[in-house]
């Protein structure tokens, strides 16, 4: 069986994200950028499924810049077979995003989509859903556990009210959470190995998908700053503070 793993390049999550002046946008100049934290996981339980026989190949996907192509090599440097760069400057919303691993997926022809169940620099938790809906195929969101018998995926999903068990039949796409597995890291060896693994690079424009944005972003702005604590004297004290000042009983 073959997996496709999506990987994004996002801010470092150690990064502090930094506003434009005009409101416009995050400032990703000179900022340090890595693989999108969730989909290190998604890439590291598809290793783990191929050293148990279960996977045959690896092929991971990225829509992005040129600098995308480091990501990639990220993820081939862990252990996948090829890489996938569909490349644009432009940023695709989740519904565009979908769209491309549709095609993608109708090209490769593989048995499960894994992917990270959202990305850290828009936080949307939309492309997974969107792709298993564009397919037709069956899906388990946050995923903190995942075995494969036969052609049925079992699934631990981590929910509001605890935890959910759910089978489902693949081909299947599966967004998968940190709790899920701990990335490994890729060794020197295999980072120089990694540069001679396959890379195919697709422009986005030779796919003939609509992609326009749906959204208008009107302005990014830092939070507030948060204020300092106070020490309270007595249990009345904090009782009245969080009565009259915080106003949250």
């Amino acid at each position: 069986m073959k997996v496709l793993v999506g990987v994004k390049r996002v801010l470092d999550p150690q990064v502090k994200a930094r506003v434009k002046a005009d409101g416009s946008a995050v400032d990703l100049t000179n900022a340090k950028m890595s693989m999108n934290p969730f989909d290190e996981n998604a890439v590291e339980e598809a290793i783990r499924l191929k050293e148990a026989g279960q996977v045959e190949e690896i092929v991971t996907l990225s829509i992005g810049p040129e600098k995308a192509q480091e990501t990639l090599r990220q993820s081939l440097a862990m252990g996948a077979d090829r890489a996938i760069h569909v490349v644009t400057e432009q940023v695709l919303e989740p519904l565009a995003v979908a769209k491309v691993f549709q095609h993608l997926v109708a090209q490769e022809q593989p048995g499960l989509v894994l992917v990270g169940k959202q990305a850290i620099d828009d936080d949307c938790n939309q492309t997974g859903q969107m792709l298993a809906a564009l397919l037709g195929w069956a899906q388990s969101t946050f995923t903190s556990k995942l075995k494969l018998e036969g052609e049925t995926a079992t699934t631990l999903r981590e929910i509001d009210g605890g935890l959910d068990r759910i089978s489902v039949r693949m081909p299947a796409v599966v967004t998968v959470d940190l709790r899920l597995n701990e990335p490994r890291y890729a060794t020197l060896p295999n980072v120089m190995k990694a540069k001679k693994k396959p890379l195919q690079k697709i422009v986005l424009d030779e796919l003939g998908l609509d992609v326009a944005p749906r959204l208008v972003t009107l302005e990014v702005m830092e939070p507030e700053a948060r204020s300092a604590g106070v020490l309270v004297d007595s249990v009345e004290q904090l009782v009245d503070k969080l009565r009259n000042e915080a106003r949250v009983i």
